[in-house]
């Protein structure tokens, strides 16, 4: 079913080149998770881009690319993170953005995708579905902006190690979550160009929907028939090649945890630091609470914060088994 939601008023911004949309972010040593574990952890406070995530840094990267090579506007697909980035790139830039969410995006996420002044459409059950119709709606002058299987948007994300490694800081291992593979190309992309090549990567997701976990057993991406997680954000069925690819090459350990779990570790993470994340963030959070042989042997942990602006703490209390 089809629903087209909003339709809004041309952006009124003009293109300006070289602009950057991501922000900096804090790198932050947390003293609850270094006390508890016993070694520094610091935290790369993506929650805090204007946009809500990480996704800004690689989306906003790949929109002022294909502006540049004369797009008119941009259609994406998303279950909630990176639509509201595209959608925030589009205002910046003064272009017209086209957002497709599946039906399993939050009512918070929809309203920030056209607060930026996006046209909102919801169609399907879920991200594939969205998917589908967007590329269906691509054009030369308005190009789909892919959520994660971009190698735009993994060179925009990887200045998220960039950052890090400027603050002299080189971690004995990274934690992050995964859904598509995007920010975990992104960051591996970064990690092998300031030398941390021997760092390995702690990639989580939920037993839900635990694309990445299958895929890298079975050697190439494998496509779920369903995805049965809160963590909506992490919804894809299947992860690009890429990241499947990068497992051959860099140390990767595949975790998987539970919805209760990243949402615990949501809620742990709003006590701690008075930051909500969704619990596509959390299940990065709740691997510090396993046995892992990486996390164990590193002297200095970093974890990616990826943020996500589509849940609240409402959400979280909710979600929490009764």
């Amino acid at each position: 079913m089809l629903n087209d939601v909003y339709a809004v008023a041309s952006p009124d911004t003009a293109f300006s080149p070289s602009m950057s949309f991501h922000i900096h972010t804090p790198l932050l040593l947390s003293r609850p998770l270094s006390v508890r574990l016993g070694k520094p952890v610091r935290l790369k406070m993506e929650a805090l881009q204007p946009s809500g995530s990480f996704k800004l840094r690689g989306v906003g990267y790949a929109c002022e690319r294909y502006l540049e090579q004369g797009a008119k506007g941009f259609i994406t697909s998303s279950g909630g993170n990176a639509g509201i980035a595209v959608a925030y790139c589009g205002r910046e830039l003064g272009v017209p953005v086209t957002v497709v969410v599946p039906e399993s995006t939050s009512a918070r996420a929809r309203s920030l995708i056209t607060l930026e002044g996006a046209r909102l459409i919801v169609h399907g059950k879920s991200w594939a579905e969205a998917n589908e119709f967007a590329l269906g709606a691509a054009s030369p002058e308005t190009v789909f902006i892919h959520p994660f299987d971009d190698p735009l948007l993994w060179e925009g994300h990887a200045t998220l190690v960039d950052e890090v490694a400027q603050a002299g800081c080189k971690p004995g291992a990274v934690i992050l979550s995964v859904g598509g593979g995007g920010l975990l190309c992104g960051v591996l992309e970064g990690m092998t160009r300031n030398g941390w090549s021997d760092v390995p990567v702690i990639a989580v997701e939920t037993a839900g929907a635990a694309c990445y976990a299958a895929s890298i057993a079975a050697g190439k991406p494998v496509a779920l028939a369903e995805i049965a997680t809160v963590a909506t954000s992490l919804g894809a069925r299947s992860p690009c090649q890429q990241a499947v690819d990068w497992a051959s090459r860099h140390p990767i350990r595949s975790v998987v945890v539970t919805d209760d779990a990243a949402v615990g570790a949501s809620l742990q993470f709003l006590q701690d630091h008075r930051v909500v994340v969704e619990p596509a963030c959390g299940v990065a959070l709740a691997a510090l609470n396993l046995d892992i042989p990486e996390l164990d042997q590193a002297s200095e942990l970093l974890v990616v914060v990826c943020g996500g602006a589509g849940t609240s703490a409402a959400d979280l209390l909710g979600w929490m088994p009764s």
